[in-house]
């Protein structure tokens, strides 16, 4: 049986009706016009076959002994597997209140007894094909359903793709190669994860979140764009105004995706992008920038990001330093080195990134740079930036 539903010839028709010699008429006629026709005696078991074997249409007598059609007919209309059969009464009422009735409790059609069976039969037909209908328009909104969502897919991953790809660039004018921004893409999901299943956060760390933060971690260095290349490519230690000037890029990051969030004010994923843009140098112990937050006021996507960022930072050779390992990184991140300090994490995120350890050890083996990708290069602003935490 196809989707469109069964046509007459196979229509599987349950016939409820307290009256052998009605049941054995009705039985007659519909084999006869090619139906295949299962007749119960009395409301329960009309209830027990559909259940068991939902028809296709059911034909209900309303007067009979103990459950009469009217109750039988809402418990089948209270099944969401039942409610959307055609049910046809067939009733020797001929009062306009009882005919209301039986609309009210979910019958499509009524047929005053006794009848003649040419009539019953195109009502029969017409319900039959109107269900029929009804399931095909069913099929087709699945179908029309799926293809819409594939489609916005498609160009969610396309976007998300194109904005992976500007982050990209902006990373490759600092001089920043490899695969840095997948791994803390990877890092930020993972960290996520385990800070879930600590439940300290309640529904705020959702799936909803933990993609959006995944998506919107290359955007947090997006304002380096603005900073001028004598500054940024400096390889000289920067003075303290080009450092307030490095330091902006926190600033104009924000302010380029705030430009775009207030056209699209519930996009959720713009909104984490802005607050890692603003607040992805922000510690815990407010000694960050460019807010100086402290604490729980610091976006908890920025509080995730910064581990996530500053473990690759560690794990990353420098011209200033080789790759230090997973160990001695996990450590400098729990412990403090002088430069890095625990109290720069928020405590929670700090518990699950040591829960979470051996997993960014395997991602960043599975994202490692290439020898060319780790070759010695000069030092930029951007990593003298980061030297009053972890050297970069």
């Amino acid at each position: 049986m196809d989707a469109s539903g069964p046509g007459p010839a196979v229509a599987n028709i349950l016939v409820v009706d307290d009256s052998p010699t009605n049941l054995k008429v009705l039985s007659h006629m519909l084999a006869e016009r090619g139906y295949k026709a299962r007749l119960v005696p009395n409301g329960e078991l009309a209830l027990k076959a559909a259940t068991a074997l939902p028809p296709d249409l059911i034909l209900l007598d309303i007067n009979m002994r103990g459950m009469d059609g009217f109750e039988v007919c809402r418990r089948l209309k209270a099944d969401p597997s039942l409610r959307e059969v055609p049910v046809i009464f067939l009733s020797g009422l001929i009062e306009t209140g009882e005919k209301i009735k039986a609309f009210a409790v979910g019958g499509v059609d009524y047929v005053t007894k006794p009848f003649q069976f040419d009539e019953v039969d195109a009502r029969i037909n017409t319900h039959l094909k109107l269900r029929s209908l009804q399931r095909k328009l069913e099929a087709f909104n699945r179908d029309l359903q799926g293809i819409v969502q594939e489609q916005v897919r498609e160009i969610s991953d396309s976007q998300m793709a194109t904005i992976f790809a500007l982050s990209k660039l902006a990373e490759y004018r600092d001089a920043e190669t490899g695969n840095h921004l997948a791994r803390v893409q990877r890092y930020c999901r993972t960290l996520a994860v385990h800070l879930a299943r600590r439940k300290v956060y309640g529904d705020l760390l959702n799936a909803t979140f933990i993609e959006d933060l995944y998506h919107a971690s290359p955007l947090h260095d997006i304002g380096k764009v603005g900073i001028p290349d004598h500054i940024l490519l400096k390889p000289q230690p920067l003075t303290p105004e080009e450092l307030n000037v490095m330091q902006t890029h926190t600033l104009l990051g924000a302010r380029a995706l705030s430009s775009i969030l207030s056209q699209y004010p519930n996009n959720h994923f713009l909104k984490m992008g802005v607050d890692l843009a603003r607040s992805h140098h922000e510690r815990w112990d407010a000694s960050g920038y460019p807010d100086g937050l402290a604490g729980a006021a610091i976006p908890l996507s920025a509080r995730i990001h910064v581990i996530a960022d500053q473990y690759d930072a560690l794990r990353s050779p420098r011209p200033y330093k080789p790759a230090f390992d997973a160990a001695r990184t996990y450590r400098i991140l729990t412990e403090g080195d002088g430069r890095t300090l625990p109290a720069h994490f928020d405590p929670e995120v700090l518990e699950a990134f040591k829960q979470a350890a051996p997993e960014f050890e395997a991602i960043g083996e599975a994202l490692r740079d290439d020898k060319a990708n780790a070759a010695p290069r000069p030092r930029t602003g951007r990593e003298r930036e980061g030297e009053g935490s972890v050297r970069r």
